[in-house]
């Protein structure tokens, strides 16, 4: 049976939104019939201008007006927009999209990944605007998403005894041209005394808990509580990457996890160690030798297994990869989210949603 297709609106072409774009463009499933910009620069363009990958003209023009896009009637937005630093003015936003009766798959507000773990003051205008709109709202990624719980629930289905999992990303950051926000958020290019706001008091918690609860809940497992804990380390020499220039004594590696205890004891983690050099931070786990940047699955029980999953973009970095999954993600999730009931819903709700009609030959 031909895959239907469904009318798209991309809102925002920053670095997941530009991805996310080019695929809408090549893809036979989906037709983009409205295309959201900020920018002076990139308002009045077409998409394929935009875009920038020399395709024809789509007729498409970047606006910044909502609501001519949302008079469109499209089936579903794309939202890609920077959300961490200004959360509750992007909700307004998808609540105005949502209310409007339009579907949204979103890459914003990692918390929303497990909608029932997130802030109350978030989830519950949205659950309202969904409500009030007929309209599904779904928000993943890699990570959080794809890495810790689709991946994990797919080895999951093999076990007999589940002691515990970890899900860890194992990612090196030079390549990433994200210095204002990840940059400043995780620490990195800064010296010790700087206090980065991703590892202060319950920020972790905010952005991963959510996969660690999500897990919890789909194996039945009641958590004491989730616990926090990280730790960076230093250069030892200089160098400059996309990250900014690293002077000795400043941070090249950060190092985060998220626990869920059950008896004093951790049974579902979620973990990221990320580097600016390969060389940095020689004791903490790296990626598997041969293998570059990527994620890590370890289920201890019967069997207990082991999952290192590798990306590579077609020019060979991880992070344009990464950057690429995060956008496919929920791009490939529209079809579902489209036929789904209305409300806020995540990756236990849906089926698998490996994208249809578009095999290479």
């Amino acid at each position: 049976m031909p895959a239907m297709n469904h009318r798209v609106i991309q809102w925002s072409t920053g670095n997941a939104g530009l991805r996310s774009l080019r695929i809408v463009l090549r893809h036979p499933e989906f037709e983009l019939v409205g295309l959201h910009a900020h920018s002076p620069e990139k308002l009045g363009k077409d998409a394929a201008e935009i875009a920038g990958e020399g395709g024809a003209p789509t007729g498409v023009i970047a606006t910044g007006d909502a609501d001519a896009l949302l008079s469109l009637g499209a089936d579903c937005v794309i939202y890609t927009v920077q959300g961490e630093t200004r959360p509750f003015e992007v909700v307004d936003e998808l609540c105005q999209i949502l209310e409007s009766g339009t579907n949204v798959v979103s890459t914003s507000i990692v918390s929303l990944v497990y909608p029932p773990f997130a802030h109350p003051k978030l989830r519950e205008p949205l659950e309202a605007a969904c409500k009030k709109g007929g309209s599904t709202l779904f928000t993943s990624g890699i990570d959080p998403g794809f890495s810790g719980d689709l991946l994990p629930l797919a080895m999951l289905s093999l076990s007999d005894r589940v002691d515990s999992v970890r899900c860890t990303e194992l990612m090196n950051y030079a390549t990433y041209p994200d210095p204002d926000f990840t940059g400043e958020h995780f620490g990195f290019a800064r010296p010790l005394s700087y206090e980065p706001p991703l590892l202060r008091p319950g920020a972790l918690r905010w952005g991963w808990g959510g996969m660690v609860q999500m897990l919890a809940d789909a194996l039945e497992i009641g958590l004491d509580e989730i616990r926090e804990s990280h730790d960076r380390k230093v250069s030892d020499v200089a160098f400059e990457c996309a990250m900014g220039k690293v002077e000795p004594g400043m941070v090249d590696a950060v190092r985060f996890s998220l626990e869920g205890i059950v008896n004093g004891r951790v049974v579902v983690a979620a973990e990221h160690v990320n580097r600016l050099r390969d060389e940095a931070a020689p004791d903490w786990p790296s990626p598997a030798p041969g293998r570059g940047s990527g994620y890590r699955v370890e289920i201890e029980g019967s069997p207990t297994m082991r999952c290192d999953f590798e990306l590579r973009g077609p020019d060979g970095d991880n992070n344009t990869a990464g950057i690429t999954a995060t956008a496919a993600r929920v791009i490939n999730a529209i079809p579902a989210v489209v036929a789904a009931p209305p409300g806020m819903v995540s990756t236990l709700d849906l089926p698998h949603t490996p994208p249809r009609g578009w095999v290479a030959h």
